[in-house]
């Protein structure tokens, strides 16, 4: 939509409604599915620490704990980031999608914090192992059963677009690997009768998922903070440098972020001053069309039409293009 009449309040409202019900089908099922695995794998790991009573095992039950209170987040995440534009909120609900990763984060950096806390008073307390094979197989089907999840949940996120689905697809993937560094240890502890390869391998799923939820809540920031990532950037560049060339015209003032489901992009168009109002909309309109058509995201282009004789004295001193003029 070319900017120079007031703007109808559709945005993320049009673009839910466009986009593939299908889609947000697979969507809502994946994150479905993902909370009744957590469930399933926190009633797994908990019954297998009750049986061995080791800390390494704990400390992949204590992470599920977290996972389970995430996914549940996250769901209703997904399910506000869906919903249409209101009057008070014009944009609609879908930077909602970086607020539920930082928050995600932030509940794996608190499981790691209660990990290491409750290995080192076990530690201190003494270590006591029991029926290591019966727990060590069921953090095995465990560890199986995330990776396949966790796979399912980013190739759908990706599918699909959404930033939720795919922290929570990296967050299983973690849960798998913290599983299956359990199983090596219990197996290490079975192999040698060497009881601290227990708690120490319980510090080093601690220090795993920490660096999986620093990354977490980095993205979030990032999202929140409206960080337009280079890469982006050249292609939507790119991409403009060849409509440009061939309807003729210039263009200066490139600025995008990413609500977490698309990519918001503004961009000023140079004409000529004798050029009838009609005729530049109409090219600006087929900029922001192909545009859109020729990105690897979905996208709402918003175009502001200016002289190309004039504009630089129209501009105030000092105003950001986000390209060099």
């Amino acid at each position: 939509m070319a900017m120079g009449t007031e703007p109808e309040m559709k945005d993320s409202a049009d673009y839910l409604a466009a986009a593939p019900r299908e889609s947000w089908r697979q969507a809502r099922l994946a994150m479905r599915l993902s909370l009744a695995v957590g469930v399933l794998m926190l009633a797994a790991k908990v019954t297998a620490f009750w049986v061995t009573g080791s800390s390494a095992v704990f400390s992949d039950a204590a992470e599920s704990v977290v996972h389970v209170v995430a996914v549940g987040f996250a769901a209703f995440s997904l399910w506000l980031s869906l919903r249409p534009a209101v009057p008070h909120f014009q944009y609609g609900y879908e930077r909602i999608t970086f607020f539920s990763a930082g928050f995600e984060g932030a509940m794996i950096v608190l499981a790691a914090a209660s990990i290491v806390y409750t290995t080192t008073e076990k530690w201190r307390h003494g270590l006591v192992l029991d029926d290591l094979g019966s727990g060590t197989t069921l953090i095995v089907a465990a560890g199986v059963l995330n990776a396949g999840l966790g796979w399912y949940l980013l190739r759908t996120g990706r599918r699909t677009h959404s930033l939720i689905l795919e922290a929570d697809g990296k967050h299983v993937l973690t849960d798998s690997w913290t599983s299956f560094g359990v199983v090596a240890g219990l197996l290490l502890v079975m192999l040698t009768g060497w009881k601290p390869f227990d708690p120490l391998v319980a510090y080093a799923v601690a220090v795993n998922i920490l660096w999986s939820g620093g990354r977490l809540m980095a993205q979030s920031f990032k999202g929140l903070l409206d960080y337009s990532d280079p890469e982006v950037g050249r292609r939507i560049r790119r991409r403009l440098d060849e409509l440009c060339a061939e309807l003729g015209i210039e263009y200066h003032g490139v600025r995008f972020r990413t609500t977490g489901y698309r990519q918001i992009i503004e961009v000023h168009l140079l004409f000529p001053h004798a050029m009838a109002l009609g005729e530049a909309h109409r090219l600006a309109t087929q900029v922001e069309e192909k545009l859109m058509q020729g990105l690897e995201t979905p996208a709402e282009v918003t175009t502001h039409l200016e002289s190309l004789e004039d504009h630089a004295d129209v501009h105030r001193v000092g105003h950001y293009t986000g390209r060099p003029e």
